[in-house]
């Protein structure tokens, strides 16, 4: 038997629904080491005093125990960790595995695949979840990307009400409240929560593909165009002027016109 990273990671997400960190894995293999230097200990023969104990004869399977002992490396760096993690998922794709290894900001979790999802509702007896509707979904893609995000600066953005959107969100505690914007009556701000992280199979907000649509300038750009009000006068608006000079200036030909007509 020799070690394997790879079969014990799996085994200790397979011991647990919840999620188990680099952190986590490095105390095990810690824990394993003192275990093994704990035992090793208890079994040395205490000998008469003045006499020194004569050494047992090595067995088949104590030395088999002590080689894999000797395989396990003291300390497990976190690079060593997720590339066997990395690797460990890439074989479960691979081969079709019934789970997936799901990589979140408190560690890894072991998943059902999707494709076998369907089977564990019923066994269970669950209804199948809900899809988020397209507007929750530029709801939430706004959060993700602009917070922390105001519900004005939402609505600026999508130019519609985000007041549905945005409860469903928070009921599905996807996004929260985040604080106060510094602005004139300290208006509401909102982020997305871990359990978004978790909803997208991220680690963190910095994974987030990169938006080559709209910079975070241009978007900034065109909210405060949005949000700020814009006087329009009856010239914009196409309407004589009040006092009707306008209204002659539309009646009368073009001076470059009357200039072209053919003289007498």
């Amino acid at each position: 038997m020799e070690f394997n990273l790879k079969k014990i990671i799996k085994a200790l997400l397979l011991s647990t629904s919840e999620a188990v960190s680099i952190k986590d894995i490095q105390k095990v293999v810690q824990r394993y080491h003192a275990q093994a230097a704990s035992e090793a200990t208890e079994e040395r023969p205490a000998g008469e005093p003045g006499t020194e104990p004569a050494a047992p004869p090595v067995q088949p399977v104590q030395e088999v125990i002590q080689d894999i002992i000797d395989q396990v490396p003291t300390l497990l760096t976190a690079t060593q960790i997720r590339e066997a993690v990395d690797a460990l998922e890439v074989e479960m794709r691979d081969g079709n595995d019934s789970c997936r290894i799901l990589q979140g900001p408190e560690g890894f979790r072991l998943v059902i695949s999707p494709v076998y999802a369907d089977w564990v509702r019923l066994l269970r007896g669950e209804p199948r979840p809900q899809r988020l509707s397209p507007a929750a979904l530029e709801t939430l893609s706004i959060v993700a990307y602009r917070q922390p995000v105001t519900r004005p600066e939402m609505e600026a953005i999508r130019g519609v009400s985000v007041d549905s959107a945005l409860n469903r969100l928070m009921e599905l505690e996807l996004v929260a409240v985040t604080g106060r914007a510094d602005l004139p009556g300290r208006p509401i701000q909102y982020g997305t929560t871990d359990k978004f992280l978790d909803f997208t199979g991220l680690r963190t907000l910095g994974e987030l593909p990169a938006s080559d649509v709209l910079s975070p300038a241009q978007i900034s750009e065109w909210i405060a165009r949005a949000t700020t009000p814009v006087a329009v006068g009856d010239a914009e608006m196409g309407l004589p002027a009040a006092d009707g000079s306008a209204g002659v200036a539309l009646e009368s030909p073009p001076a470059d016109a009357s200039s072209s007509e053919p003289t007498a």
